[in-house]
């Protein structure tokens, strides 16, 4: 039984990420601030899924996150879960966003460091560190954009090139995890993510896509597809996301210092507009939607190469898009109601 501190531990891919510990036998210990949407509701759900314990503080108070780590005590690993995950909010509120992402994440390593433990931190960073990656040639094939020279996706080899306050504020934070590793020996693991979807995610029009439209079109809400609705993702269902987590801890050995990109890769990938055809045909009639300006930093694809997680510690995703698609979406059907609370 190995003992776990999860920061954002309540949020989607944190109670995810708890459950699936709780479920193993392990000990977890969850760092938040309850602020999103939906957060209390998770933990109402992990209490019914076992044990916990939960320390609210936030991320940007040092004397609060030290605090964790102590409360915590002697844990096997720490996952970095914590963060403000909307490019729109970052240009709103670019203060907001670097004290969340770039300091709380500074705040952490430090407390960490000066603890005298030795735990392997799990970190989710984001695509958002590659920028626009105008250079790319796109084209358009079917009605959605693809790359024309890379078919299997973005390498970990792509230049940073940070495009939005948020892309700034995570790209620091994700230098700062890996010269952690370099300078301090911290254990570290970097995940630039994708976009991930699933269960427990109570997306909002500015961030989680997948969710937010799921949610709409079960509501009847409208939703507002920003740029023309052709760009593409590759998409990853939060179970897959969860085995990498267990997956680069258990090959730490390999794995500590080192960054990659996870996603669904070249074999998981959608357009918005493919997403609500995909919805449409669920529901048996058509959404409401328009069309906004595109938001900085935003590639019109991004697909990201799995290939060094598959090599080095034997990951790959195994839920196709549509078959994590239908999943979210029975979900959102069979929790209207929950979803009528929040929306």
């Amino acid at each position: 039984m190995s003992r776990y501190l999860i920061t954002g531990g309540a949020g989607f891919i944190g109670c995810n990420l708890a459950a699936a510990l709780i479920g193993k036998g392990h000990e977890v210990v969850i760092f938040d601030n309850l602020s999103r949407k939906g957060t209390d509701m998770n933990v109402r759900w992990l209490r019914t899924r076992g044990r916990f314990t939960l320390i609210r503080g936030d991320l940007r108070n040092f004397n609060d996150v030290q605090n964790a780590v102590r409360r915590a005590g002697r844990v096997d690993t720490v996952a970095h879960l914590a963060a403000q995950v909307a490019v729109t909010t970052s240009v709103s509120n670019p203060r907001e966003d670097f004290d969340i992402n770039a300091l709380g994440t500074f705040n952490l390593l430090e407390a960490v460091r000066l603890s005298g433990g030795d735990p392997v931190i799990l970190f989710s960073s984001t695509n958002k560190v590659y920028g626009g990656m105008e250079d790319i040639a796109v084209v358009e094939r079917g009605g959605r954009y693809q790359y024309r020279d890379y078919p299997q996706g973005i390498s970990e080899d792509r230049l940073l090139d940070f495009h939005s306050p948020y892309g700034c504020s995570k790209g620091a934070a994700d230098q700062y995890v890996r010269d952690y590793s370099r300078i301090y020996g911290l254990r570290t693991v970097v995940f630039r993510q994708s976009c991930i979807y699933g269960y427990r995610q109570f997306g909002v029009e500015d961030q989680g896509w997948v969710a937010w439209f799921i949610i709409a079109s079960v509501l009847g809400r409208p939703v507002t597809v920003y740029g023309d609705g052709k760009q593409v993702r590759d998409l990853l269902f939060i179970d897959d996301l969860v085995n990498a987590f267990l997956a680069a801890e258990r090959k730490i050995g390999k794995t500590a210092g080192r960054v990659y990109n996870i996603g669904g890769g070249a074999g998981n990938q959608m357009s918005l507009l493919e997403l609500i055809a995909f919805l449409e045909l669920r529901l048996g009639r058509k959404l409401e939607y328009t069309f906004a300006d595109w938001r900085p930093g935003d590639q019109p694809v991004f697909v990201c190469d799995v290939s060094k997680a598959a090599r080095e510690f034997g990951w790959k995703p195994r839920t196709s898009v549509k078959q994590g698609a239908q999943k979210l979406f029975d979900w959102v059907v069979e929790n209207k109601k929950l979803f009528q609370k929040i929306f």
